[in-house]
């Protein structure tokens, strides 16, 4: 029977989690030179228009459609057969259906939208094209089935709350990969590679923020006391990885940096998303410490390996991701969401949590580098050294974001 209190709540969420993919272009756009600015934040925007499209058509039920031997869904929700106004338990006993196709999908369109930093001024457009539509299809729906839409994984008994392996390590491990094929870019001046727009930037982590309370809250289908838990947790977590990231840049270069406690706070909510609907809130405060923490130290990393990762999505989103769904094994407890860790004596459940992160971040990789060397066969996936150099804004779209 349909609650109007929870299909309220959740067509919030799911407009919440829509508002992300704008503020992450706010987000990106800042953080890149005024030349390749509109480039990036096309990326995101195109983003809601294609995969809108793939998961109305097909992609929603290959997701979430009846299972096939745990690997894939069906046929039955195609064009939104079948996905109306009337609940499906499986997916939420007291909303439409459709609502929560519509909450879904915006998870499908942030996700892709969230590679585009790794590879910020040297991608073509075409290709990007390309690779999104096949990076949805080949990773992230068969990665939401597997977890979410009743495939082998949650057979398992491998748990996600709102996207830690489906998005964020998904996400981060194929920058990884995408780093990797394309390359650093050409020029090394220290003016270029800064961020041109620190208010952007600002905008977009409150965008980002913000949004967060609707893609961590939602996962509890409903406006219940499980939704409570989750906002808290996310808030916590976010504020104290963007504390820890302050101190931790501040002892180490003398002087606190904003661009530092913007990119922590991000690293903190990625972190908590898969685990925001199982632990405690003092949980949630450990793992934004572990954030702050860990996916610095990653970026650190990234930085003396000369991994080109232009705007951090494999230190944020990558491990911040997979370290969350590892801490889930290790703090949740029975009493939030009937998952037990480690914490109270489940190593089976630590050890699927480790083991789910491990295989996904491993399929996303090798799969998301795959198709980049399919694309690269018909159309290459890198711009000419010309067009990088004079920036993509004007190459591409004859634009530019400001004019004196």
């Amino acid at each position: 029977m349909i609650d109007t209190g929870d299909t309220a709540f959740m067509i919030i969420c799911a407009a919440l989690v829509c508002l992300m993919t704008p503020g992450l272009a706010f987000f990106y756009g800042g953080l890149v030179n005024s030349k390749n600015v509109l480039t990036i934040m096309m990326q995101s925007f195109i983003s809601m228009g294609i995969v809108t499209i793939i998961w109305f058509m097909i992609g929603f039920s290959l997701a979430f459609g009846p299972d096939i031997n745990g690997l894939i869904g069906g046929f039955k929700y195609v064009f939104l057969n079948n996905v109306g106004m009337t609940p499906n338990p499986a997916y939420g006993k007291s909303i439409p259906f459709v609502t929560y196709f519509s909450y879904q999908e915006m998870f499908a369109i942030i996700t892709p939208a969230l590679i585009t930093g790794a590879f910020a001024d040297r991608v073509n457009f075409k290709s990007y094209l390309v690779f999104l539509v096949f990076w949805s299809f080949l990773i992230y729906v068969p990665l939401a089935h597997w977890v979410w839409g009743g495939g082998f994984l949650q057979q398992l008994g491998v748990v996600d709350f709102a996207g830690g392996i489906v998005v964020h390590a998904s996400a981060g491990m194929a920058a990884l990969a995408s780093v990797f094929f394309v390359g650093s870019r050409k020029t090394t001046n220290k003016i270029e590679l800064a961020p041109h727009n620190i208010t952007h930037v600002a905008l977009g982590t409150a965008l980002l923020w913000f949004g967060w309370f609707g893609f961590n809250a939602g996962g509890a289908l409903g406006a219940n006391g499980l939704a409570a838990i989750a906002f808290a947790n996310t808030d916590i977590s976010a504020s104290v990885a963007m504390v820890t990231w302050l101190i931790i840049d501040w002892i180490k270069n003398g002087k606190p940096s904003f661009v530092g406690a913007l990119t922590g706070s991000v690293a903190g909510l990625a972190t908590i998303t898969p685990a925001a609907g199982y632990v405690r809130p003092w949980a949630a405060l450990l793992i934004g410490l572990c954030a702050g923490i860990i996916c610095y130290s990653a970026i650190q990393l990234k930085s003396r390996l000369h991994w080109d990762d232009a705007l951090d999505v494999w230190g944020c989103h990558g491990v911040g991701g997979m370290l969350g769904t590892i801490l889930l094994g290790v703090f949740a407890v029975r009493s939030v969401n009937g998952v037990s860790g480690l914490i109270e004596g489940n190593i089976h459940q630590f050890l699927l949590q480790l083991g789910a992160t491990v295989f996904a971040g491993a399929y996303a990789f090798g799969v998301t580098f795959l198709i980049l060397k399919c694309v690269n066969h018909f159309l290459p996936v890198r711009v000419s050294e010309a067009e990088e150099l004079s920036g993509l804004d004007e190459a591409t779209y004859k634009e530019e974001a400001y004019r004196l």
